[in-house]
This record gives structure tokens, sequence and C-alpha cells, in this order.
């Protein structure tokens, strides 16, 4: 069966305009050979550290950004083709909800005229007209009627959130791009929007690709989770699986950072990674996580040679993943699905 969305071999690389790397005509690789599928009604997560590409990634599938170069298809249909009508066609059954949610609204524009925008820019009018569709929405997201007419100056952090999920739903979209749609809001709000949006997916079918940092936040809400650091996938597979036994060193170091809330848990098993995170204008050569990576000093110089000559493929993006054994555990306690509901 044909994803919903399929992304291959998809890069994004900004020219230097100045510094060190001008003459030499640099570029930063922010997003290098990332791929990844969406199917129908399903929530693929995702995540990395801040700065590895995942928000860029976003913003390329919404087309806000041109490719520099790979493939992303809707249903088949590669999107960097679309023109004008198909783009806006395209528009329709892709969304997005944006990490902040103050500067993702017009200060001067009432919430209400904020979710009738996308209609009004496709022009359409639904039936029983514009205004009476954005009041189902607003009370779809649990926002009162009286609040149509208010600003967001008005409205909470967690308010304002809702505010753009009944914008990205006005269009009845397909796939919602959500990027680290809750990473602005205090905890016990994080949950009621990851609430709404699970009750929203359960109730239209829509498919979500959820960026995130938050580990946890992910592990309840994703079906599948893709790994990201500097640029590429390291890992990606079902959500279990990656949180069960990771098998990409950077993954297994990501997750013993997970913080545990019990005081008395056994932290020995955290894994600090050496070193600082590389520049995306100079990544390492061959496979981007060598220079950090905790197995690389203990390999022979044969096999250092093969992670610096080559570039890892595949959905483990390793060479010598036979260490890192998919029975193994990494010894934590992580949340299940369901484990972050609360009552909105």
């Amino acid at each position: 069966m044909t994803p919903l969305l399929q992304v291959t071999d998809l890069t994004k690389h900004f020219p230097i305009r100045s510094g060190v790397f001008r003459s030499g005509g640099g570029v930063i690789k922010a997003v290098d050979g990332v791929g990844f599928s969406v199917g129908a009604g399903e929530t693929v997560g995702l995540v990395g550290e801040s700065g590895c590409g995942k928000s860029t990634t976003g913003r390329l599938l919404m087309r806000l950004l041109e490719p520099t170069s790979g493939s992303i298809r809707l249903d088949g249909r590669e999107i960097s083709e679309l023109r004008r009508s198909d783009l806006q066609e395209y528009r329709r059954r892709v969304q997005m909800v944006f990490q902040n949610p103050s500067s993702s609204l017009n200060p001067r524009q009432s919430v209400g005229s904020a979710i009738a925008a996308p209609l009004l820019a496709q022009r359409i009018t639904p039936p029983g007209g514009v205004k009476a569709k954005v009041r189902d929405l607003m009370d779809r997201v649990g926002l009162r009627p009286d609040h149509y007419n208010r600003f967001p100056h008005e409205f909470s952090g967690g308010q304002k959130q809702r505010v753009g999920i009944a914008r990205a739903l006005a269009l009845d979209p397909q796939l919602i791009i959500c990027d680290e749609p809750v990473s602005a809001l205090d905890v016990s709000v994080q949950a009621q929007v990851i609430n709404l949006l699970a009750d929203i997916q359960r109730d239209t079918g829509v498919a979500y690709v959820f960026i995130a940092h938050d580990l946890s936040v992910v592990k309840h809400f994703a079906d599948r989770i893709a790994v990201m650091y500097l640029g590429r996938i390291m890992e990606q597979g079902p959500t279990d699986e990656v949180f069960d036994a990771p098998r990409h060193p950077y993954t297994r170091a990501l997750l013993s950072a997970v913080p545990q809330a019990d005081p008395a848990a056994d932290r020995s098993g955290r894994i600090r990674l050496a070193g600082d995170l590389p520049s995306p204008a100079d990544p390492p050569r061959g496979c981007v996580f060598q220079s950090r990576c905790p197995a690389y000093p203990r390999l022979d110089p044969q096999d250092q040679k093969l992670c610096t000559d080559s570039v890892p493929r595949g959905d483990i993006a390793c060479h010598h993943v036979s260490p890192y054994s998919s029975t193994e555990s990494t010894n934590r306690t992580v949340p299940e699905k369901g484990d972050l509901r609360v009552d909105s």
C-alpha cells in the first residue's frame, strides 16, 4: 500500500553568506539525506537535539522551504512539481501547528478571524457559513463561543495553541505537521494538548508528523519514531522497539538521559557523549556521529576507517549495529502510551 507521505533522500543546504566558509562556497547541511514514510492515520515522531534539522524538515514538508534535492510524495505525487492550484490543493491536505503559539498568531486579529483565515484563503464556504464552521472548530478544541472576538493577548499559552490547532483543522487535512507544539507550554498543559491531538486523530483519522525533543512525550504519542542527528536520521522504527531496545549508540545516549522521577533510581547507565556537536557547515566525513560515538574509540583501525569513509544507510545508520543487540534493554523506565493523559 502506498504511504500517505513518502520522504526520500531529502536535503536542504543553506549557502553561507559570510564567515570562514564563504570563499569556498560552503553550505550549512541542515537536512542531509532524510527518508521516512507516514501512513494514513499514523503518527511519526521526529526527535533529536536542537539544531539537528527536524524543524527544517517540517518546513520542507509544508513547502515553506524548497529542498536542495530529494523527494517528498503525497499519495505518490511529487510535491516539488506542484504549482499554483495544485499547490493550493496540497495545502488543503497538509497543515502545520507551530512551536510558539504567541508568534504564530497575529496580535491584531481576533482568534475567530485567525481560525477562519485558511477557509477564506482557499475560498471555501462550508455548509452553514464560515462563522458556524469556526465556532464548531472552537468547540472541538475546547474554546468557548464567546472567545470568537477576543484577541491573542487575552489567552493563555495553552489556549493559543488550541487556536493554532483549530486553524490547522479548518480545511479537514489528511496530515498535520506538529513542530514542537507543546515545548513552550507547562507540563500539565502539555498533557492536555497532546490528549486533544490524540482525540482528534481518533475521531478524524488525521496523520501527524510530530516534531519534538522531549522523548517522553513522543513515547506517549507516536506509532513510529525517527531519531535525527546533524541533519540525518540515525535510527527509526516502531516506538516500542526503539525505546525498549535502541540499537544506534546515539539513540541509546538520548534515552539514557531522559529524567527519572524516582530519586533513588539507578543512574549508572547514563551515557555521556564526548565533545561538542559538530557544525552542520563542516560535519564529519562518513558517519556524522563518529566524532562523539562512545563505541568508535574501541573499534579496530579498519572498522574506524569504515566509519570515517562511508556514510551508513538504512533504518539503523550505523556500520556496527551488532554490538547493540535488539535484545538489550536501556535499563530505564519510560512512560507507556496513555501515562500522560490527564483530565483537561
